[in-house]
């Protein structure tokens, strides 16, 4: 994603809007972490792979707080996250 915004917003129907811009915002913490990640594992020097991969911890806050507010809002996404977390535990019990 970079720099640029995926899709137009304003296309998305206006009470869906805001779901979507956390969406958004998650996938662009997503996407900094694997960057910052990326070149830490790339940096020579130790400061800079320091200061990375700190700030790419601060990244995984970011994701923490943007899901946990879309989780709020949209009870939907909160059943399904709760779906999978299921699934995953009754696959890792076989």
């Amino acid at each position: 994603m970079l720099s640029g915004m995926p899709y137009d917003l304003d296309r998305v129907p206006a009470e869906k809007r805001d779901l979507e811009i956390l969406r958004l915002a998650i996938i662009a913490e997503l996407d900094a972490i694997s960057l910052y990640e990326q070149l830490a594992e790339a940096a020579s020097s130790e400061d800079i792979k320091k200061v990375l991969l700190e700030v790419a911890r601060e990244e995984k806050t970011h994701v923490g707080e943007f899901q946990a507010l879309l989780l709020n809002l949209d009870p939907e996404q909160a059943e399904e996250l709760e779906h999978g977390r299921e699934e995953v535990e009754e696959l890792l019990e076989e």
